[in-house]
């Protein structure tokens, strides 16, 4: 589960960035993650309860998740579309040559501090 192990990169930039801001409590994340990444929503979810447990910075603090579509640029058609994996064809032309413009991302989009 590579969950476990992004997770506890999240808790490190949140650390990273309490020391740097000064504050020392997370009530809230927003993490952005993408349709088309490998991250399985509700895994992070688990592991972020987990990882959380017992850092004084963490403890108690909610994740929220947005989801974020997977888009793509298709070559053929000079269309964005929407796309649910890499290897999907151009939903309008049936065109293969699409260039993936979203859905890959797995980010901190915003935190709530004290």
């Amino acid at each position: 589960m590579h969950e476990m192990s992004l997770t506890e990169g999240v808790v490190r930039i949140l650390e990273d960035q309490a020391a740097e801001h000064g504050f020392t409590r997370v009530k809230t994340v927003w993490l952005e993650i993408g349709e088309l990444s490998t991250v399985v929503p509700e895994s992070m979810e688990f592991c972020f309860d987990a990882v959380a447990r017992g850092n004084p910075l963490t403890e108690g603090a909610k994740l929220e998740i947005i989801r974020v579509p997977g888009t793509a640029w298709c070559m053929d058609c000079s269309k964005s579309v929407h796309v649910t994996s890499r290897v999907d064809l151009c939903p309008d032309c049936g065109g293969a040559k699409l260039a993936v413009t979203t859905g890959e991302e797995m980010r901190i989009k915003e935190m709530e501090v004290e």
